[in-house]
């Protein structure tokens, strides 16, 4: 292990606070958890990245990693745990725990109580089309654990307070000790929290959380796709006895439109019917777009399904800009003709001189 938090962030033993400071930077914004959402193992590279960096950007710390020999262990061989595993992602083991033990050893540093986070929640907003497109604000209401109206956040009975935790002496966790090393877990006495509730509070129980409705207004940007995820930080649940809370991600449901298809190259498609003579002739024709109507030019001898496009006429991109609006001609045919009609299309066809457009495929099909 003598390496392996250098290797964690990618630099070498030699590497300097600054080149340390950089590399950290560089992993937790690739690996952070806003930017994978739902991806354990990348939530997992973050910790282990986090830990590393919280090692080597001590000095002190680096130090005694460095010097890992002298803790019976640290610089290779088998691990100090019954198992013979390694600290940190490698054998089950948190490096944020483990190494917090070892450099914190011997007491001193306070109550450091291991405060719980508040779950992260998940709700859906239906959309229109329309306000999709041009964004607009609209208001949710989720059902929550949320801070206690009586004890407020503390979980004791009014005129009370909670008492430090005897068996952590307020610190939240509690050492199991490995020869030289011990590991840091949960007090199993005040669950974390470094107190103990002795007299309950009434209307929560002594948890300091209780079930509400809250009520917020989620700005929705312009150009969200039906599915897109917005986060609201710190709207989620709160966390027991004044844990921070989590985040409330909000879900994006958007009604497909009459007219506009949605592409996914975030630009948007319209079919247009054209009659015979448009597609034979050629004229300007008006289209519909987000903003009212548009006049677009059809080439003389336009084929069916010919594209045409308005840039700039699409939804808001995320990068800025607008997208494009695609035109797709699809040119109409009458189900009946009239005797006139008729009579107009084989005078077409003499005009054209009769032509047989299958001919040439039927004589490379004949060979």
């Amino acid at each position: 292990m003598a390496d392996e938090l250098y290797k964690t962030l990618g630099v070498s033993k030699k590497a300097s606070e600054d080149e340390i400071k950089k590399a950290y930077r560089k992993l937790a914004r690739k690996y952070h958890p806003d930017r994978n959402p739902g991806d354990e193992a990348a939530e997992e590279k973050f910790k282990e990245v986090s830990a590393a960096h919280d090692v080597l950007s001590d000095p002190a710390k680096r130090k005694e990693y460095d010097e890992g020999p002298a803790f019976g262990g640290f610089g290779g061989g088998q691990g100090p745990f019954p198992d013979g595993g390694q600290a940190g992602g490698f054998g089950g083991f948190d490096l944020g725990d483990i190494f917090g033990s070892v450099f914190n050893r011997g007491g001193g540093g306070g109550p450091q109580s291991q405060q719980v986070r508040g779950r992260d929640l998940e709700t859906e907003v239906s959309l229109s089309f329309d306000q999709a497109i041009n964004g607009t604000q609209i208001s949710v209401t989720v059902p929550k654990q949320s801070q206690c109206p009586t004890c407020h956040g503390s979980g004791a009975k009014p005129g009370t307070a909670p008492k430090t935790c005897p068996r952590c002496e307020g610190r939240g966790v509690e050492a199991q000790g490995q020869g030289f090393f011990s590991i840091s877990q949960p007090c199993s006495q005040c669950g974390g929290s470094g107190q103990i509730i002795e007299d309950p509070c009434p209307t929560c129980g002594g948890s300091g959380l209780t079930q509400q409705n809250k009520r917020y207004k989620v700005n929705i940007p312009a150009g969200v796709k039906d599915g897109s995820r917005i986060r609201l930080a710190g709207k989620g649940e709160d966390g027991p006895r004044g844990g921070p809370p989590g985040d409330l991600y909000v879900t994006t449901r958007v009604a497909s439109s009459p007219v506009f298809k949605r592409l996914d190259d975030g630009n948007l498609e319209v079919t247009v019917p054209i009659t015979v003579p448009e597609a034979l002739r050629g004229g300007t024709i008006e289209v519909p777009t987000l903003n009212g109507t548009k006049k677009i030019k059809v080439a003389p001898g336009t084929k069916h399904g010919s594209v045409q496009r308005l840039r700039g006429e699409g939804p808001p991109r995320k990068r800025g800009g607008n997208g494009d609006i695609r035109y797709r001609l699809e040119i109409q045919m009458p189900e009946e003709l009239s005797e006139d009609q008729l009579k107009a299309v084989d005078e077409l066809a003499e005009a054209l001189n009769g032509g047989d457009p299958r001919a040439e495929l039927l004589r490379r099909a004949a060979r």
